[in-house]
């Protein structure tokens, strides 16, 4: 099974991942994460905004590299979990998910969370408007999707609902 997750900078995708990866693995399954983080280009090649590089435009994306990475995963793990802001965007790499989250927080959540987060620094306000306009224009699903479920980023998962989605069982575990 190949399982999409996207949704905006701070909703809660890897946190989903990892909770849907451990409990797979509970119920003996391999299970192999990829992070669209993971398949950028070098800063030189992505385009600026004001000066900073834009991390949030498709154009930062090996979308390319991050398809074939699914591919070439896809046969060894018995489930394969690929998450980023736009995991969801590119038509031919929708094509290859089974199942698909989209992991939704509002604009003001998204903005308290992303002015906690200092792993780069502090993001002057301009940038994270950026962030979440190009989430608008870039993170929403795309063409070529399978079912998808949206969740809540803002309340505790319902690991029932997540479950029955996927066709699994024995919620207890997560």
């Amino acid at each position: 099974m190949i399982i999409g997750i996207g949704g905006v900078s701070r909703s809660g995708k890897t946190r989903l991942a990892k909770r849907l990866a451990k409990h797979f693995r509970k119920q003996g399954l391999s299970t192999i994460t990829l992070h669209q983080d993971d398949f950028v280009y070098p800063e030189e090649e992505i385009p600026l905004v004001r000066d900073k590089v834009d991390w949030e435009h498709p154009e930062s994306v090996d979308f390319e590299r991050f398809r074939q990475s699914i591919k070439e995963h896809s046969s060894t793990p018995d489930v394969l979990i690929a998450e980023g802001l736009m995991a969801l965007y590119d038509g031919p790499t929708n094509a290859l998910y089974d199942k698909c989250f989209f992991v939704e927080i509002s604009k003001v959540t998204f903005f308290e969370r992303k002015s906690k987060d200092l792993r780069w620094g502090r993001e002057p306000d301009w940038y994270m408007e950026h962030i979440w306009e190009s989430f608008q224009l870039y993170g929403q699903p795309g063409p070529s999707l399978p079912e998808v479920l949206l969740l809540s980023g803002e309340n505790p998962i319902d690991w029932e609902r997540v479950l029955n989605f996927l066709n699994f069982q024995e919620i207890d575990k997560l």
